[in-house]
């Protein structure tokens, strides 16, 4: 049996209690390591599960997955996902290869980043829409993509939740062209950054989607003891100190007033946040 298994946001403890069951019982269990993160150490996990974990990467999830499989047909294997199993379209590929593989397959499900996201705004999700995906620019690639999914969402009135992007083991383009299996630093895009990209698509396009003074809704490490929300106009989250990664952004739309009262009590300044917040009284 293939267990793919969400465990949530936040540390070792989020994980359902079928899903721990299903752990508990594997003999090889991989965590995926790059399309998320937890908060806390591999070891752990380990401590909780009583058995060894082995680190899923980039590589080995896209290339590698019958090293994953191996064995299934006859034995419990785990693949653990941060957040919800098919929050990246990736591991519907291993699940793919499974059944070809004729492998029985249970997903256990767990909260994802839109879910917790909008629990921690308290956003109920009949207001939040389509979600947008912020790339870190490159000098000769600035992908303004995102831009129409914001205008689409607040020509509506609704929420967009940005997930930011993540580059865990990246190669260079010299040395992928060479072959060199060289890799970068992990990154992780802050809020600021995001911030600064949709100001820059802004002025480039100049249709009125957003301002500088539109309120958004920076977060870090939601579900996590040192989780931050923090409320402002763009230019005032352009410097505010979010801390550690994973970080995510909403662009509010029109908020229902108890949404307003929630977010007021997080907000950088409270005066300009009543000034510029579109709030609606029913």
């Amino acid at each position: 049996m293939l267990y793919i298994v969400g465990l949530g946001l936040g540390d070792e403890k989020d994980i359902t209690v079928k899903g721990l069951e299903a752990v508990k019982s594997c003999d090889r269990i991989y965590l995926e390591a790059y399309t998320s993160i937890l908060t806390v150490p591999k070891e752990q996990l380990e401590k909780l599960y009583g058995k060894p974990v082995l680190v899923a990467d980039r590589e080995m999830v896209e290339s590698d997955l019958n090293a994953i499989l191996e064995g299934a047909d006859k034995i419990n294997v785990a693949f653990l996902v941060v957040g919800d199993p098919y929050g990246a379209t990736t591991h519907t590929d291993l699940v793919l290869r499974a059944k070809e593989l004729n492998i029985p397959v249970t997903s256990i499900h767990n909260a994802f980043h839109h879910e917790r996201m909008s629990d921690a705004v308290v956003s109920s999700s009949t207001t939040t829409a389509k979600q947008s995906q912020s790339c870190f620019f490159l000098d000769n690639w600035r992908p303004d993509s995102f831009y129409d999914k914001i205008k689409l969402n607040r020509n509506i009135k609704l929420h967009t939740l940005c997930l930011l992007d993540i580059k865990v083991k990246e190669q260079s383009l010299e040395n992928m062209a060479r072959g060199r299996k060289i890799y970068e630093p992990p990154r992780y895009m802050t809020v600021n950054q995001a911030v600064e990209q949709l100001l820059e698509v802004e002025d480039k396009r100049q249709e009125g989607v957003y301002s500088r003074n539109t309120i958004g809704v920076g977060m870090s490490r939601v579900g996590a003891p040192d989780q931050r929300i923090i409320a402002g106009t763009l230019e005032e989250l352009l410097d505010a100190d979010f801390g550690e990664p994973l970080h995510s952004l909403v662009i509010a739309g029109e908020m229902h007033f108890l949404e307003a009262d929630i977010l007021r009590t997080f907000a950088i300044n409270v005066e300009t946040f009543n000034k510029f917040a579109q709030v609606s009284d029913h």
